[in-house]
């Protein structure tokens, strides 16, 4: 029975995940967190570090996390395949569509209507990671803001867009920087 949840549960990311993998971010969190509870919100936030730092598609890489912890290998396949199996239907049927009807103005305008909706889920996403970088307990109160994540996000920040760094070391870093704060600061691991 839990194969067929997890298959039904990233059948639906996978299926209203328009606009890639952070696009997916908030439907993941949804069906994994909130829905089904198989994640915490700490968890998910692990989550979606190791998905980004994975090689693949972010929401690939999380159904497979997600599949895996929740029913082993089996759970990882289901949870993947249910993942992709929408896009591949999905694609397959617009590449014949778009090959017959790809000089109309309908289809053209259908297409630029979806980015606005693109935008606004990578947008929720950002806002919330950055609030749970700032706020880890959810608070939002000034008592509960973690100064080591708001200094360690304005400097990586800072440093991606003045020096233009790659997103990869400087996420190493900070993971690095904030893990020895942790230690130094008596927090352990």
């Amino acid at each position: 029975m839990i194969l067929f949840e997890l298959f039904l549960s990233f059948l639906q990311v996978g299926l209203f995940s328009v606009g890639g993998g952070y696009a997916s971010i908030p439907i993941i969190e949804s069906q994994a967190v909130n829905i089904k509870g198989w994640l915490s919100a700490s968890e998910f936030a692990d989550l979606v570090t190791i998905a980004e730092m994975t090689p693949g598609p972010i929401a690939v890489n999380a159904a497979t996390f997600v599949g895996i912890r929740i029913a082993g290998i089996p759970g990882a396949l289901v949870a993947t395949l249910g993942c992709i199996l929408p896009s591949l239907v999905i694609l397959t049927v617009l590449w014949f569509l778009y090959k017959k009807y790809r000089k109309l103005d309908l289809f053209r305008g259908i297409l630029s209507s979806l980015r606005p909706v693109i935008v606004a889920l990578i947008a929720a996403t950002a806002l919330s990671m950055i609030l749970r970088v700032i706020f880890p307990d959810g608070s939002m109160s000034f008592t509960s803001l973690d100064y080591a994540g708001v200094l360690l996000f304005s400097a990586a920040l800072f440093v991606m867009k003045k020096f233009r760094f790659s997103p990869v070391p400087v996420m190493f870093a900070c993971g690095f920087l904030y893990l020895a704060w942790g230690l130094i600061a008596g927090k352990g691991l």
